[in-house]
């Protein structure tokens, strides 16, 4: 079986009997939708995770259904099987948090291929972790992707623009939260997510769509350590689950090759004007704890239930 990946223009890294790389590349201009690489494959059933994945569409049912209020949900009205039919496709609906887009897929019984996308590393990714981004919306979760991310940043790349472990750098520092209604004296931040992110004030890591971003979690001792961060100038930010503000270190930092900066002195100051008497939701940047109607009866509901054993 031969397929015709098509791209604007490429160029051979590397070609020997254990490793081939190849660069592709596109110049972007305003408005342009098109990618450097574009692979025409018809898959008929995507994994995001265990618990979400499904068959698929196929592209000619939305030519078949109505689009609704934005052009992307398309109620599907003939599709080519029968099940789908009344269900709305919207590519919203493959869309998950940054930190949780590690592999996607998809896969085809007739021919018997798949294709899928492994991130070991989300530093090319802007926004934050909990940032709702798309997958590509056309197997399962059993990728080894603990073992991905530990290896990374791979090895193995030869281009010069891959930045490779041995040129990286790191951010050690311990964060404390200080917010006087819940606790008389500041508090070791457990579970605090702490990023590095491209210059700028208080939360501004959340509009930035241009620069790296490398993000973790603190420990229960509110420890934290960033590695494999490209050098360059950063400021240091962090957000604390269930406690309102944003907060960013008092002085920007500069990551060298191989040396590990110790920010000192991180406390977190929670903006209080006095107690709380009443609240709603929770402070997490999420809506996870609020009501979601059901959908009007017009529409069936997707049936993410389908499992890949049913395939086999």
């Amino acid at each position: 079986m031969i397929d015709n990946l098509e791209g604007t223009s490429y160029k051979v890294i590397v070609h020997n009997e254990n490793q081939t790389e190849i660069s592709f590349t596109r110049t972007w201009e305003v408005g342009s939708s098109n990618a450097p690489l574009n692979v025409d494959k018809r898959f008929h059933y995507m994994a995001m995770s265990d618990e979400r994945q499904r068959l698929m569409p196929m592209p000619n049912d939305r030519l078949t259904g109505e689009t609704l209020d934005y052009k992307e949900a398309v109620l599907l009205k003939n599709p080519t099987n029968p099940e789908f039919k009344g269900e709305v496709d919207d590519k919203y609906f493959y869309s998950c948090e940054n930190k949780d887009n590690q592999v996607h897929g998809w896969i085809s019984s007739d021919p018997p291929v798949g294709f899928w996308m492994i991130t070991p590393s989300n530093e090319f990714r802007t926004g934050g972790p909990v940032k709702q981004d798309l997958t590509s919306h056309v197997g399962p979760y059993v990728l080894a992707m603990q073992k991905e991310v530990a290896s990374w940043p791979y090895s193995f790349p030869f281009s010069e623009d891959y930045v490779k472990s041995n040129q990286r750098g790191a951010i050690s520092g311990q964060l404390l939260v200080d917010d006087w209604f819940t606790n008389k004296q500041p508090m070791p931040g457990s579970s605090v997510f702490v990023g590095l992110a491209p210059p700028g004030v208080a939360g501004s890591w959340q509009l930035e769509s241009k620069g790296y971003q490398f993000w973790t979690q603190t420990d229960q001792n509110g420890n934290f350590l960033i590695k494999n961060v490209i050098p360059g100038t950063y400021s240091l930010f962090a957000w604390v689950p269930g406690t309102l503000g944003d907060y960013k270190y008092a002085d920007d930092v500069t990551i060298s090759q191989g040396t590990i900066v110790e920010a000192r002195n991180m406390i977190f100051k929670a903006p209080r004007k006095g107690e709380t008497l009443w609240e709603i939701g929770i402070p997490d940047r999420s809506a996870a704890e609020f009501f979601i109607p059901d959908p009007s009866p017009e529409f069936k509901i997707h049936n993410i239930e389908l499992k890949l054993k049913s395939m086999i």
